[in-house]
């Protein structure tokens, strides 16, 4: 089992939003180490991504903990409203423009720093509120709420909503995150159960995530017919027990064949992965 965020003694806010930025900061590492992963940057190679790299991705993770020790900094045992909201977007995208400094301009975590500012700055709101669910409900308040200053940017992810009719990142997080609270989340817990690796109930989530995704990044690469593939391939692997079984492995396999022939790779489940990790791993002592 990884080592969990305990908040069992009275913290203050520095100190809470230091162990906060720790543990967002090593789930984006965890997540991007993770193997195997279909047509993503794992540590066996780049997947379908010919911009990207592992050792990329750790320097990426490791320049927003500042970022997530700011949020945090800034929420701690506030109530949502429309000064928060705007400070939260304000923080996330100074983050990333250091983000992208540090990649040279190359987009690694732009969907990790919603999801994941987000549920750091619910934490920090009511840290002794520490329920997933709860964090989630209080991260979609955030989410529901206007932000005047946000740059009306036109990107892949946002076109590809508009192009297929499909909720984003944005509509997962309003929704308050269900694809971690009512997939991943339940899954990790019982390939653990089930005696899975560690390693393999995290990739056993990931599939749980890809089997109902509509995963952007791998719209804006393939459309409707790679989405698919990717559902149906997900729901073949945990059919069959999951990755710590040997069907499941061989379905994976076929899985990421497809994938990395349709160039796609689910960028967005990623985010969701990562952002579980840290959802498991805060909890009340």
């Amino acid at each position: 089992m990884p080592q969990t965020l305990t908040i069992g003694a009275v913290l203050t806010a520095q100190e809470l939003a230091e162990r906060l930025a720790e543990t967002a900061t090593q789930a984006l590492i965890d997540e991007a180490r993770l193997s195997p992963k279909p047509g993503l940057v794992d540590s066996r190679s780049s997947g379908a991504h010919q911009d990207l790299t592992l050792d990329l991705m750790v320097r990426s993770a490791r320049s927003l903990t500042s970022t997530f020790y700011l949020l945090a900094l800034h929420c701690w045992q506030r109530p949502a409203d429309i000064a928060l909201r705007q400070e939260v977007g304000r923080l996330g995208r100074a983050g990333e423009a250091q983000m992208m400094a540090e990649t040279g301009g190359v987009n690694t975590h732009r969907g990790a720093i919603w999801a994941m500012g987000l549920l750091v700055s619910a934490v920090a709101m009511q840290p002794e509120r520490l329920l997933p669910v709860s964090i989630a409900q209080r991260a979609a308040k955030i989410a529901a709420l206007p932000d005047a200053f946000s740059p009306k940017k036109f990107s892949k992810g946002s076109h590809a909503v508009q192009r297929y009719q499909v909720p984003g990142a944005r509509e997962e997080a309003q929704s308050g995150f269900p694809h971690i609270i009512d997939r991943a989340l339940p899954q990790l817990h019982h390939s653990r159960t089930r005696g899975a690796s560690e390693s393999e109930s995290q990739v056993d989530a990931l599939l749980a995530v890809m089997t109902t995704l509509a995963d952007t990044c791998v719209l804006s690469r393939g459309g409707l017919p790679a989405l698919e593939a990717m559902h149906q391939g997900a729901r073949a692997v945990l059919q069959a027990g999951g990755v710590s079984t040997m069907a499941g492995k061989q379905l994976l396999r076929h899985l990421e064949h497809r994938m990395l022939a349709d160039n796609t790779s689910p960028g967005g489940a990623a985010d969701l992965l990562a952002a579980t990790l840290f959802l498991d791993r805060v909890s009340v002592v």
